[in-house]
């Protein structure tokens, strides 16, 4: 009998199918050999590209459609959804859109403001912080979210800063109003979130609230006629001087709040928001985060390491979000049983340096760790979608396409751009560091800072590449490497001169924190009379019950470092100063120098001739400023 086989004969293929295939598999062996990133670039730019396009189609089909109105809509269309969970309690996505409309309603009936007033928030994390920006945005305010680590003058001068017609001030913060309210401008309406106040001329809100209406104020009062129209007025940290109002508009809130949508969070996440409401990262990408989504937000009121883990699993925290050292001081708590025991599957944020991002993944799980770039005030944003260590993000030729920016030459001595004979600036080449600039055009707009047209004119470079051109100067060192991966490099401020060499202070301090008795390393520059440039100094945290190895720390800079990055001056200090955002501050830092007549604190000094640290007594102090000490 014959076979199945021999009746009916299997068709031959054509003779150029198999040339097809060991072509299609030969493309893909060099797809993945040479470009490994293709589909994963191509997917995030398709999904950047039809964010963009949507709010586009929006525009020109006439609608404006803000973050605020999604939100109400959210509030029609699930109104029992949780929105905020915060100390055990939960609000809906109801209850928060009609708590604004009672926070409105208070102002309607007060008829203190208009549309297009700015008002001041100062509050600590707490629901009703959102319950009063919604109401103010509801009546198409301008809200200026005020740091509340800020005091007395420095706060005085925020306040002044973005003009505002009424500061509001939550309860718990009365102490800070105390400080500034004899020399607040009297044509400010002050208003506080309690139902009685010792202060005179000063309002109370909290009172009102309750015996307000929930009827919503009619839209028209909000509506924006143009997503380039101010909204916000969020603070830069301070990190260097006086904080400025970085002007926020409809889009920039659009493009924060499309973050957490951007790295792959849903509807059905819960969001973990420790950090401080008053910066972007909380308020755009957490809170406006959440909305883009329409998911849940779990708020805490202030950042607490010890609490973190035991809050995830209470909440079933699934995607968490980091900023500056954040991650290190998690990393810093003791280890318990069970840490991988959650349910948390992303972490966005920016600034989590390669050793703590291992150590947090090593230590907590598989957790995607979803670094981004990005400035309150900038028109420039990198993601990181591949999970890279390290990296803040990637580009590529179609990326530049839509958001035109460049690394250029920068010279640390002169605190400028390098620019060639012809007066042009110069691209730096891969791998080497260079200032991010980003080009202003309408499609990417720096909207700058509020009352001060000096100091947006100033994170301005004109004439760049050509006549005509304008560049947001992001005072940030960045390298790409070639693989067209970005990693910040340091700030322009934090980056000083020695030697005739640039040093890097986050390069110093990764060094540093090596050492197993080192907690935290804060390293800048000061400056000595009669040297050019600035001699490296490093600010210490001891671990808990450690001692100062100098003789280790002399071992450990001078085999990892170059000789003119080794820190000259070290200063051991109890506690870290740091911005409300979890950044070292060193503005203080730096004013106060190395003198041991004026400073407190454990003071050494890098002897060359002794090869070791020694102490830095006011005598070597002498000599160093008489020239006898050579550096």
């Amino acid at each position: 009998m014959s076979g199945w086989d021999d009746l009916y004969p299997l068709p031959m293929p054509p003779s150029w199918v198999p040339g097809a295939a060991a072509g299609i598999v030969s493309l893909h062996f060099i797809q993945k050999l040479f470009f490994p990133y293709f589909w994963v670039d191509l997917r995030y730019l398709l999904k950047v590209l039809m964010y963009g396009l949507r709010v586009e189609m929006y525009q020109l089909q006439g609608r404006i459609v803000t973050v605020l109105d999604k939100f109400v809509k959210l509030a029609e269309k699930q109104p029992h959804k949780p929105f905020l969970i915060y100390e055990g309690k939960v609000h809906t996505y109801r209850d928060v859109d009609r708590r604004s409309n009672r926070v409105a309603q208070v102002f309607v009936r007060h008829g203190a403001l208009k549309k297009g007033d700015t008002v001041a928030l100062l509050m600590s994390n707490e629901p009703d912080f959102i319950h009063v920006w919604f109401g103010l945005a509801k009546l198409g305010c301008v809200v200026a979210f005020l740091n509340f680590n800020v005091r007395a003058k420095s706060l005085l001068h925020c306040v002044s800063s973005c003009e505002p017609k009424m500061l509001i001030v939550g309860a718990d913060l009365l102490g800070s109003l105390k400080e500034i309210l004899p020399n607040l401008q009297k044509d400010v309406s002050v208003w506080t979130m309690t139902k009685e106040s010792t202060f005179p001329s000063v309002h109370t809100l909290l009172d009102k609230i309750e015996d307000a209406s929930e009827d919503p104020i009619p839209v028209n009062q909000r509506s924006a006629n143009n997503l380039k129209s101010s909204v916000l007025y969020i603070f830069t940290s301070g990190t260097t001087g006086l904080p400025k109002a970085a002007v926020i508009s409809h889009l920039q809130i659009l493009k924060g709040a499309a973050g957490l949508w951007a790295f792959g969070a849903t509807a059905a996440d819960i969001i973990y928001i420790t950090l401080p409401l008053y910066h972007s990262a909380a308020s755009l990408l957490g809170i406006g985060g959440c909305i883009e989504l329409g998911a849940t937000c779990v708020l805490k009121k202030k950042f607490s390491a010890s609490q973190f883990w035991s809050d995830c699993k209470k909440h079933n925290v699934t995607v968490i979000q980091y900023i500056g050292e954040l991650c290190r001081y998690l990393c810093n708590q003791p280890v318990k049983e069970g840490e991988k025991n959650h349910k948390v599957r992303l972490a966005v944020g920016n600034g989590a340096r390669n050793d703590v991002w291992r150590e947090f993944l090593d230590r907590f799980g598989a957790i995607k760790i979803c670094e981004f770039y990005g400035a309150t005030e900038g028109n420039i944003c990198f993601m990181n979608h591949t999970g890279k260590i390290g990296s803040v993000g990637r580009t590529n030729f179609f990326y530049k396409l839509f958001f035109p920016f460049d690394l250029i030459k920068y010279d640390f001595l002169k605190d400028e751009p390098i620019r060639n004979k012809h007066g042009w600036c110069e691209k730096v080449k891969k791998g080497e560091a260079g200032l991010l600039i980003s080009k202003v055009n309408t499609k990417n707009p720096f909207f700058g800072y509020a009352g001060s047209k000096r100091h947006t004119e100033k994170k301005l470079l004109r004439e760049v590449f050509k006549k005509g051109d304008i560049y947001f100067n992001t005072g940030d060192l960045m390298v790409q490497d070639h693989e067209n991966f970005l990693y910040f490099w340091d700030r322009i401020g934090d980056t000083f001169r020695w030697k005739g060499e640039n040093v890097a202070t986050t390069e110093v301090s990764d060094v540093i924190v090596m050492l197993d008795f080192i907690q935290e390393a804060n390293v800048y520059g000061v400056s000595v009379p009669d040297h050019e440039g600035k001699a490296g100094m490093a600010s210490l945290i001891l671990k808990q019950n450690a001692s100062l190895d100098l003789e280790q720390m002399y071992k450990q800079v001078v085999t990892y470092l170059p000789s003119y990055a080794c820190p000259l001056f070290l200063r051991v200090q109890e506690n870290m100063e740091m911005t409300g955002t979890f950044k070292q501050q060193k503005f203080r830092l730096v004013d106060e120098g190395f003198n041991p007549s004026t400073i407190t604190d454990p003071l050494y000094f890098l002897d060359n001739s002794k090869k070791a640290y020694v102490s830095l007594t006011k005598e070597v102090h002498e000599m160093i400023l008489s020239g006898k000490m050579k550096l």
